[in-house]
């Protein structure tokens, strides 16, 4: 039998937990018109047994249903059966449960990492002064080559910087050992374009562990994969430096992640290279890898909301005075623009906008987009509560990755133009 008018909503499943219905009143899917049943090859039983089996047999599911439908055109089927079956096909990829992999050779390299990281803690108690001096400048310098470089710069477009600061700010990067910039801006911005959906890299709505490190050893949501395909990437690939960087960075993380820390304390101070390789490079590789990583975490979970409420990110000054000022996170994805990435109007808990301020005051750093307070009382005005941002389709037409994105609307460019130093 085979229905020749399907009414609206026709029903997926709902025994089936894995099976998410399209709308409460797909409940009923007894009073369909079986008139003319005999006129096409399609079942409703069958339809619904192949939705049923859709979490095993997902692309199985598509290519059968999808015959159906052609089938049904092909003997005049009815179009209402073929435009629910695309609705219900719809709902039908967003029903499969997507269920992350481990990825051995990441979870086996940060294990090495964070296990060496416990070891060279212990031997920090006995290293010389001087390495000792050496680890912090080296965590402050990479920290300014992840937050004035990969983040304000390289992401969000938020200032601009001469070729001199931009092999700087490469090399700081490098340093850090956080993948090449071209990577790290790209999932950046997919990050703010899409934050807590499941296109979010590390969408914080999946737990604290999942934000903080648990992204980097599983398979992304193919959500995060289609996304990534969708943001603009031609100015970091009409930057030199840039696709430099990640055309040798294997070489580049060798050298200068691995080898430089570990070797200049051996060669210059007489520092034992084996504790030299724990310290400098472990321990001070997961020290900087999880202070950035406690914005994707922390400052999304723990702290105030004082420009949009409806978003997950936060205010947090421990993560501010760790991340050199990046933990205004609430104020950062309001206006991802900002070169100072918050609204405080000192350097005491944002060094890096001093970092940039500097370099601005030798021309080597320009165009430093701001934020005006009319722009600021214009958007905190048109939040909502927040009721349903995390998993409403209407909380995320507006969000931006930074300058560049197509979605800024006009009057805050021109507000951006009138504040640009």
């Amino acid at each position: 039998m085979a229905p020749g008018v399907i009414q609206q909503n026709l029903m997926i499943i709902d025994q089936n937990p894995n099976i998410v219905c399209a709308s409460e009143q797909q409940k009923n899917y007894k009073n369909f018109d079986m008139k003319n049943a005999d006129a096409e090859n399609f079942s409703v039983d069958k339809y619904n047994e192949l939705l049923e089996q859709s979490t095993l047999l997902h692309r199985s599911v598509r290519n059968d249903v999808s015959e159906a439908k052609i089938r049904s055109e092909t003997n005049g089927g009815v179009h209402s059966v073929n435009k629910q079956i695309d609705s219900d096909l719809s709902e039908l990829d967003k029903a499969v449960e997507f269920k992350p992999a481990i990825r051995w050779p990441d979870l086996i390299v940060q294990t090495f990492l964070h296990t060496g990281a416990v070891y060279g803690l212990f031997l920090l108690f006995h290293i010389k002064m001087f390495t000792f001096l050496w680890i912090m400048l080296l965590i402050m310098g990479s920290g300014f080559g992840i937050t004035a470089g990969a983040h304000r710069l390289w992401s969000h477009k938020a200032y601009k910087a001469n070729w001199q600061l931009r092999v700087i700010l490469i090399f700081l990067f490098t340093i850090a050992g956080q993948r090449d910039a071209y990577t790290w801006a790209h999932d950046h911005r997919v990050h703010h374009k899409y934050s807590e959906t499941d296109a979010d890299p590390h969408d914080a709505r999946r737990g604290f562990f999942f934000a903080h490190v648990g992204w980097l050893f599983l398979t992304p949501h193919p959500e995060v994969v289609a996304k990534r395909k969708l943001i603009d990437l031609t100015d970091l690939q009409n930057d030199a430096i840039v696709m430099w960087q990640k055309k040798y960075y294997e070489i580049l993380f060798a050298l200068i992640a691995i080898g430089m820390p570990v070797l200049v304390p051996w060669y210059f101070w007489n520092e034992s290279l084996w504790i030299s390789f724990w310290v400098n490079f472990n321990l001070r590789f997961c020290i900087t890898l999880n202070i950035a990583f406690f914005v994707n975490s922390v400052a999304h979970m723990y702290g105030k909301r004082p420009y949009d409420k409806t978003i997950s990110p936060v205010e947090n000054l421990s993560v501010a005075i760790a991340a050199l000022g990046e933990g205004w996170h609430n104020y950062h994805h309001v206006f991802p623009w900002d070169y100072k990435t918050g609204e405080l109007g000192d350097y005491t808990y944002n060094f890096t906008t001093a970092f940039i301020d500097t370099f601005a005051k030798l021309g080597w750093a320009y165009d430093r987009k701001s934020v005006s307070p009319e722009m600021i009382a214009r958007r905190a005005a048109k939040c909502g509560d927040g009721t349903h941002f995390l998993d409403s389709e209407e909380s995320h037409k507006n969000p931006v990755w930074g300058l560049g994105d197509n979605d800024i609307s006009q009057e805050d460019l021109d507000d951006l133009d009138r504040m640009q130093t």
